[in-house]
C-alpha cells in the first residue's frame, strides 16, 4: 500500500501548490511521480524530508515576492516550478532511496540528507538573499555584482543557506525519530541519526552545496545578453526578443547546476558519515 500513501500525500501537497501557482502543470505531474516513488522506496522518513524542503522553499519563494520581481526577471526559472526543477531537486533523492531499498546501507540516507539540504539551502539563499540591503559579490572575484547575477552571494544569503541546510537536518531527524524502522540499515548507525549530527550534516553539506551552485553559476552556467535592456540573464528570451549567448556551456542551465551542486552536497554528507557514524 506504500504507493497509495505516497500518491495520496503527494497529490495533497502538490495539488495545493498547483492551486497556489507554485507548480506548473508539468511540475505537478513530476512532483506526483517523485513523491510517490520516494515514499515507496524510502517510506515516511524520506518522503517527509522531501515535503519539508518543498513546503519551506515554497514559503520563502512567496515571501515578499513583490520585492523580488525585478531580480527574478533575470532568472531562467521562477518560483513556479516546472518538471525540470522538480526532477533536478528530487530526482537524485529518488535514486538514492532506490539504492537504499536495493542495497541497504547508511551511506544512502546520509547522501539523501546532504542532497536535500543542498537544494533547500540554495533555495533559501536565493529567495532570502534577494532581500538583502547590500549588493551581492561574485563568489569568484569578490567584486560587487548586480542583484540576480549568477554566482552572486551576500552575508544574508549565506546565513539563509546555513539555516536552510540545518532545517532539513531537523526535519530528517523528526521523521527518522517517528519512523525508525523505515530507515533499514541506517538504524545500527545511530550516531548519524542524532539531532545534533543531522543538523550539522544538513548545515555543512547544505552550505557547501549552495556555494558549489554559486560557483558553477559564476563560472560555467550558460548566460545570455538581452538585446533590449542589455542585462545579462539566464533566459533565452528577454524583453520579448531572443537573447544572445555570451558565456558558459549551452548544456549547463539552471537545472543542471542544481543537480550538480546537490550531488556535491550529498558527497560532503557521505564524508561526514565517518565522523558521526
Amino acid at each position: 500500500m506504500e504507493w497509495l500513501f505516497g500518491l495520496t500525500g503527494s497529490l495533497l501537497i502538490a495539488g495545493i501548490a498547483y492551486r497556489k501557482n507554485s507548480l506548473s502543470g508539468s511540475g505537478l505531474l513530476a512532483a506526483l511521480l517523485v513523491g510517490t516513488l520516494l515514499y515507496v522506496f524510502g517510506s515516511a522518513a524520506w518522503f517527509g524530508t522531501l515535503i519539508g524542503f518543498f513546503v519551506s522553499s515554497t514559503f520563502w519563494s512567496k515571501w515578499k515576492q513583490h520585492k523580488k520581481t525585478s531580480v527574478e526577471k533575470t532568472y531562467e526559472k521562477t518560483g513556479r516550478r516546472d518538471a525540470g526543477q522538480v526532477l533536478a531537486n528530487g530526482g537524485l533523492a529518488v535514486l538514492l532511496a532506490i539504492g537504499n531499498a536495493a542495497w541497504p546501507h547508511p551511506v544512502w540516507w546520509s547522501a539523501f540528507v546532504g542532497v536535500m539540504a543542498s537544494v533547500n539551502a540554495d533555495t533559501w539563499a536565493t529567495e532570502v538573499g534577494a532581500l538583502s540591503n547590500r549588493q551581492p559579490r561574485s563568489i569568484v572575484t569578490g567584486k560587487i555584482v548586480p542583484r540576480g547575477t549568477s554566482g552572486g552571494i551576500s552575508n544574508l544569503g549565506l546565513i539563509a543557506s546555513a539555516a536552510g541546510g540545518a532545517f532539513v537536518g531537523l526535519i530528517a531527524w523528526l521523521f527518522a525519530a517517528v519512523s525508525p524502522g523505515q530507515l533499514g540499515a541506517t538504524i545500527p548507525y545511530r550516531g548519524i541519526n542524532t539531532l545534533l549530527s543531522l543538523i550539522l550534516t544538513g548545515m555543512i553539506a547544505g552550505t557547501i552545496g549552495s556555494l558549489i551552485d554559486s560557483y558553477l553559476g559564476a563560472r560555467w552556467q550558460v548566460m545570455f545578453r538581452c538585446q533590449v535592456c542589455t542585462n545579462e540573464v539566464e533566459r533565452k528570451v528577454h524583453c520579448d526578443l531572443p537573447t544572445i549567448h555570451t558565456r558558459g556551456f549551452v548544456w549547463m542551465n539552471n537545472d543542471t547546476v542544481n543537480l550538480l551542486s546537490s550531488l556535491g552536497g550529498g558527497t560532503v554528507a557521505i564524508g561526514l558519515l565517518s565522523l558521526f557514524g
